[in-house]
């Protein structure tokens, strides 16, 4: 299926119109500002470059790139028929990107916080929301089963992935010797 032209980026209202969220993204580089001042004094502006100008530039990129590559490749464990671009998921990022890396399962279950959802899938992103949740700062986290499956959701060979050529291949099953 071929579009003529990209999807539109819109954030839906109620995510758009949250008080939270808006603070936020306003507030992002001021964030910033108490971790610069103490790495500071710590270690002078080099400490400043490494730890705030390089963390949050490799953290950008890397979500970018988890991104770019995770709408081309990988492991695709669902498809979404009808959906032009499909996500998947990228195994040997999951503990690095904190669940990111699950971008497959992140387009069968929009709603979920919860990114790792099969077997031996870390999302470390979603531990660290249960933290939250355990100390009251996070409520109503949603996962897989909290909502009715999005239509054309479809459960796909768990062995096939897609090759960096675009290829798909199948995989062999582990051996239980």
């Amino acid at each position: 299926m071929m579009q003529e032209y990209p999807p539109e980026f819109r954030i839906e209202d109620h995510v758009a119109n949250d008080r939270s969220y808006r603070f936020l993204v306003s507030t992002w580089m001021a964030q910033q500002l108490p971790i610069a001042v103490i790495l500071f004094a710590f270690g002078g502006i080099g400490w400043v470059l490494w730890g705030v100008c390089l963390r949050v530039s490799v953290s950008l990129v890397g979500h970018w790139a988890v991104g770019h590559v995770a709408h081309k490749r990988g492991h695709q464990g669902w498809e979404i028929q009808g959906l032009l671009v499909q996500g998947y998921n990228l195994p040997r990022l999951g503990v690095l990107t904190f669940g990111e890396s699950w971008h497959g399962n992140h387009h069968a279950f929009p709603h979920s916080a919860k990114l790792g959802v099969e077997v031996g899938q870390t999302d470390l992103g979603f531990v660290f929301i249960k933290a939250l949740q355990m100390i009251g700062l996070a409520t109503n986290i949603k996962e897989p089963a909290s909502e009715p499956a999005r239509s054309g959701l479809k459960r796909r060979d768990p062995f096939e992935v897609t090759n960096l050529t675009g290829k798909h291949v199948r995989l062999r099953k582990p051996s239980l010797r």
